[in-house]
C-alpha cells in the first residue's frame, strides 16, 4: 500500500532516481509532451496539488517523480500510496496533524496512485487533511506536496457518486492530461532509441541497429499499452538479441507491417519520427473534419489553428474536398 523512494542527492540528474523520467519528458518531441514538460518545470517550485490523468502506461508516475526531483522536496522521500488498499485509519500515520510527528520528514511528496479507487471513508479523511492546510492554502502543515493520478474517467465516477466533487476540486490545483502514445506517434522512435540505450547499458550488451521495416512498423503501431509497452518491447529486443523474435508479442498486425515494409531502405530516426508525425496529424485532421461534417472553420477552431493553416494542410495531404 505504501512505498517510499530513497533520498536522493540534490546534484543527481532526474534520471538517476527512476531511469525513466528523462526518457519520457526530455526525449519526447511531440508538442503535447513539450507543453507538459514546460508546465512541470513551472509547478515544481510550488506545492500546489497536481492531478495527473491518462491511460495506463502513459507515464503518470514518471511525471510525478519528475515534479518531485525538480522541487525543493527532492531530498525528502517520494511516498507512493496505492489507493485501492488504503484504509481510513491509515491517514493517522500518513498525514500527521503536525510536523512534530517524525514518521515522515518535513518535506516530501505524497503520490496517490489511482485516486478513483479510493474508498468513501478514505476520501473523507483526505478532505479532512486538506482542511488542515496552512496559511498559503497549498500545502499540509508538515510540508508535503500532494500529487494524484488516475486512468479512470473521474467525471463518470463523480456522476455515479463513487468520487466526491469537493475532493476532485481539492486535488486538481493543476490538472495534466498525459496523451496516449498513439496520439503522439512522433515520440515512438525517439523513445525506442532511448530504451535501447538504457537496456543495452543495463544488460551489458551491444545496442542493435533496428531494420527500416521494424522502424516503420514501430511508428505505425497503435501501442495499446502506451510507453510501458514500448519500453518492455525494447527490453525484449536487447534481452533476446533478435528483433523479429522480440516483436512477435505485438501481434499479427505488427507482423504484417513488418512484411509490408521489408523493402524499405534504412533511414534516420528523425526522418521516421517526422513521417509518423505527418501520419498522426493527418488522422487527427480527418477525425475532426468528420466530427464537424467537414465544416472547415469549426475544424480549425477545434484544432486550434487558423483557417488558412488548415486549408494549407488539407492541400498538403490531398484532402481539399470531402471524399478525396
Amino acid at each position: 500500500m505504501l512505498l517510499k523512494t530513497p533520498q536522493q542527492n540534490a546534484d543527481q540528474p532526474i534520471a538517476a532516481l527512476h531511469g525513466f523520467e528523462e526518457g519520457l519528458l526530455a526525449t519526447s518531441v511531440s508538442p503535447a509532451m513539450r507543453a507538459i514538460s514546460s508546465i512541470v518545470v513551472d509547478i515544481a517550485s510550488t506545492d500546489i496539488p497536481v492531478l495527473l490523468l491518462g491511460e495506463t502506461g502513459t507515464g503518470k508516475e514518471v511525471v510525478a517523480l519528475t515534479i518531485h526531483q525538480l522541487s525543493r522536496r527532492r531530498d525528502g522521500p517520494f511516498v507512493k500510496i496505492l489507493c485501492s488498499s488504503l484504509r481510513g485509519e491509515d491517514f493517522n500515520r500518513l498525514l500527521p496533524m503536525s510536523s512534530e510527528d517524525k514518521e515522515l520528514p518535513s518535506l516530501s511528496t505524497v503520490f496517490f496512485d489511482e485516486i478513483a479507487d479510493m474508498s468513501a471513508e478514505s476520501q473523507v479523511r483526505l478532505l479532512e487533511a486538506f482542511s488542515r492546510l496552512d496559511g498559503d492554502g497549498e500545502r499540509f502543515r508538515w510540508g508535503a506536496c500532494v500529487i494524484s493520478s488516475t486512468c479512470q474517467n473521474l467525471d463518470v465516477a463523480m456522476q455515479s457518486g463513487r468520487f466526491r466533487h469537493d475532493l476532485y476540486y481539492r486535488l486538481g490545483g493543476v490538472c495534466l492530461r498525459i496523451p496516449p502514445l498513439r496520439q503522439r506517434k512522433e515520440d515512438v522512435l525517439p523513445l525506442a532509441g532511448f530504451f535501447l540505450d538504457k537496456y543495452s547499458n543495463l544488460f551489458g550488451r551491444p545496442r542493435p541497429q533496428l531494420s527500416a521495416a521494424t522502424m516503420h512498423a514501430l511508428a505505425a503501431h497503435s501501442w495499446p499499452g502506451n510507453v510501458r509497452e514500448l519500453e518492455n518491447t525494447m527490453k525484449r529486443v536487447i534481452a533476446l538479441g533478435n528483433e523479429r523474435v522480440a516483436l512477435r508479442d505485438l501481434g499479427e498486425k505488427f507482423e504484417a507491417e513488418l512484411i509490408a515494409n521489408q523493402g524499405q531502405s534504412i533511414y534516420s530516426l528523425k526522418e521516421a519520427a517526422r513521417a509518423a508525425s505527418r501520419q498522426a496529424e493527418r488522422e487527427l485532421i480527418l477525425k475532426v473534419l468528420s466530427r464537424t461534417r467537414w465544416n472547415r472553420k469549426r475544424a480549425a477552431e477545434e484544432l486550434q489553428i487558423s483557417y488558412k493553416a488548415l486549408l494549407y494542410k488539407l492541400k498538403q495531404i490531398g484532402l481539399e474536398e470531402p471524399g478525396s
